[in-house]
């Protein structure tokens, strides 16, 4: 039996799932604006595990979401990941954040562009065929009136992901379709992360780092 745990920080959503195989079984998850998953994931691990009446050693894997997204979250949940598999040793198994959150949703035709908020007006992207196909890179880019008229153009795209919003207000194609207000959650990540254990895609826990995709930024506040 297969036992994963599923982490995605990525986002302001905090979401921790387990899967048996490539299903899941357990899952806790909080959307809160002032990123509140330093305090909440170790407890969210915990309480999957609970729920699942197993112990950590019964785990196969960590699998993380590993980005794009936020700097400050990603980091975080690749901390407790990567801490996780050096006490367990086990393996860890990254996912794309983007195409987890394609898989939110179902389509017949056309393609499924998820987009996560950025800073501004940019968001982070990619596109997908209806097989969840990645057909156009991951990507920064900024929104404007023009922006996807090459995908628009000849095909019908679903937008869906923070950016989704952002970008609805923006663009105007009768082509265009936004599914709003959908964070990326562990619960997507089950299938995914069971085919990459299942053929030994996994990462050198050592050496990992999360897909940030530009670099970080700070700040200055206002005086």
């Amino acid at each position: 039996m297969t036992y994963i745990l599923l982490i995605e920080t990525s986002t302001t959503n905090c979401s921790v799932a387990l899967s048996k195989n490539d299903k899941v079984i357990a899952l806790k998850e909080y959307n809160d604006s002032n990123y509140s998953h330093s305090e909440l994931l170790h407890n969210y691990i915990l309480e999957v595990i609970t729920e699942a009446q197993i112990q950590l050693e019964d785990l196969s894997a960590v699998a993380i979401s590993k980005g794009p997204g936020s700097y400050t979250g990603l980091r975080i949940g690749v901390s407790a990941a990567k801490g996780l598999c050096y006490a367990l040793n086990i393996p860890l198994i990254s996912i794309n954040t983007l195409e987890s959150l394609a898989h939110q949703t179902t389509i017949k035709d056309g393609f499924i562009v998820p987009v996560l908020d950025a800073r501004r007006m940019e968001v982070y992207s990619a596109v997908f065929n209806q097989k969840y196909q990645m057909v156009e890179g991951v990507k920064a880019q900024v929104i404007t009136p023009d922006s996807f008229n090459s995908l628009l153009s000849e095909n019908t795209a679903y937008f869906l992901g923070s950016g989704a919003n952002k970008i609805a207000t923006v663009v105007n194609h009768q082509n265009a379709h936004f599914i709003l207000d959908q964070l990326p959650s562990a619960k997507q990540m089950a299938k995914l992360a069971y085919q990459k254990y299942k053929i030994g895609n996994t990462e050198d826990v050592a050496y990992f780092e999360p897909f940030y995709l530009k670099d970080f930024m700070v700040t200055k506040p206002k005086a």
